[in-house]
């Protein structure tokens, strides 16, 4: 395999940059395959809840798309646990993050926000203030993620649901994260 021939980034030549640019192409266009790599791994993650973070996950993605939601936010509902594993205080922003360039600037509030929205359904168990999302009261799609949250999320872990597999959504989040938008290529 051909490697650049530099080790500082300042004394890179046009013949390295065009190298790496073929590249990173072929690496983003398989993101997807490495996205259902993760969600699969999520098979084994967060104790405590009657099901695993991925069934959770075919969950959420199987109500959106059964509702008729777009297929951004289909893929969306799917991938809103991703940063369970790595980022678990952090998971929307993580999940955002991943979803930024393929997404509507919708889908990806959202999903940045859905963490502190999920709160309204147990931070008064805690002793915690479960209208925290109210901060946000005033955002153009507050009501959307109070509705993602409700229809998608805080209901979506009960072991008899039947939910379409992972291999079902595939298809999707090849097309979706087929096209970033233009401001992020």
């Amino acid at each position: 395999m051909n490697t650049v021939g530099f080790t500082r980034m300042e004394n890179g030549t046009v013949e390295d940059y065009a190298l790496l640019s073929e590249l990173e192409e072929q690496y983003v266009r398989e993101l997807p395959d490495r996205l259902m790599d993760a969600l699969s791994r999520l098979q084994k993650t967060l104790p405590g809840y009657p099901i695993t973070r991925l069934e959770h996950s075919l969950q959420s993605a199987t109500r959106a798309h059964d509702a008729g939601e777009p297929e951004e936010l289909v893929v969306a509902a799917l991938l809103h646990d991703i940063g369970d594993e790595l980022a678990p205080v952090a998971h929307s922003e993580m999940a955002a993050a991943i979803l930024r360039p393929y997404v509507s600037e919708r889908v990806y509030w959202i999903i940045r926000h859905h963490g502190l929205f999920q709160t309204y359904y147990y931070h008064h168990h805690l002793g915690r203030d479960r209208n925290a999302r109210e901060v946000l009261k005033d955002h153009v799609w507050y009501q959307d993620c109070v509705d993602f949250c409700h229809n998608y999320d805080q209901n979506c872990f009960d072991p008899a649901f039947k939910s379409r597999d992972l291999e079902f959504f595939r298809p999707m989040v090849e097309r979706v994260f087929s096209n970033p938008k233009p401001e992020f290529t």
